[in-house]
């Protein structure tokens, strides 16, 4: 007989990582101050990336709130940050005090301008696109002009999207970098066994708004055709489509899978810059080539 309680899972894990994604909203909502009003645990802070000066109550430095007034960064983006300066330039300090280093070559995936810019400023560094022009798809291996040139690669909650199998992004990255580069890397992940890859079957498909509703249409390998409505898009309906929920475990089999040496769960905060993590998912990484 089917086990009930297994046939739910894989949705609960989806429902509690939508809960969690409404985290930033809700402490946005709930942890800002009436002007002139100070909390009691608000954290004064520099951002790291356009260095203004910042203070917010701790509960509003969640991964995706913006709370940085003058760049309008969150938790994630600071941390990428901080991460390339420590980890590519040896340096803990915000991207305007770092003393250029264009002598190291940097590629991100679809980086967001807030930190995308300073390290420009600072770095050989070129933000790549998908869709457009600079493009590079990580998952296709055509890019040989560009294996092991890079110091370091920027993939910024990128690897939740690519089409399966997600193994060859890994492979891609890896293929990119030099030896001793690092990827500094952030997904969201649970602390469960496995990823759950929500379009497994996936080989012929296309996503369209029907009656209102986002579908997914799929013709799979044997020649069946399936159709999903229960759809996870970033940057909102019909945007970038989430393809699967990693678990932490199964990331750091991908990354010794694909040949890198060692990883590290960078979840440490840096307050002097805004940056706290008050949960042990979804945190960066730095993988190590």
């Amino acid at each position: 007989m089917p086990d009930p309680i297994a046939a739910v899972r894989p949705w609960a894990r989806r429902l509690r990582m939508r809960l969690r994604r409404l985290q930033p909203q809700l402490a946005d909502a709930l942890g800002r101050a009436p002007a002139g009003a100070m909390a009691p645990d608000a954290v004064a802070y520099r951002c790291n990336l356009c260095g203004t000066a910042n203070r917010a109550p701790l509960a509003a430095l969640s991964r995706e709130n913006p709370t940085c007034r003058g760049c309008d960064s969150s938790v994630r983006f600071r941390a990428i940050g901080r991460l390339v300066a420590l980890e590519v330039a040896g340096r803990e300090c915000a991207l305007p005090d770092l003393p250029p280093s264009k002598h190291l070559r940097g590629i991100g995936l679809s980086d967001a301008d807030a930190y995308a810019q300073p390290l420009a400023k600072r770095f050989d560094y070129v933000n790549t696109y998908f869709h457009t022009e600079p493009r590079l798809d990580i998952a296709n291996h055509a890019a040989a002009d560009r294996y092991g040139r890079c110091d370091f690669i920027v993939a910024s909650d990128v690897f939740e999207h690519v089409v399966p199998p997600v193994e060859r992004a890994f492979d891609g990255a890896a293929r990119l970098l030099k030896p001793g580069g690092k990827l500094i890397f952030t997904v969201p992940f649970s602390l469960d066994p496995e990823t759950v890859e929500h379009f497994p079957a996936l080989h012929e498909w296309k996503v369209a708004e029907h009656d209102g509703r986002w579908r997914l249409y799929n013709r799979t390998a044997d020649g069946r055709e399936t159709v999903h409505d229960d759809l996870v898009f970033h940057g909102g309906p019909g945007a970038t489509l989430e393809m699967r929920l990693f678990s932490q475990a199964a990331l750091l089999r991908a990354f010794e899978r694909a040949g890198f040496a060692r990883v590290r769960i960078a979840a440490e905060p840096c307050l002097a810059f805004g940056i706290h993590w008050p949960e042990p998912w979804s945190v960066p990484m730095v993988a190590y080539r």
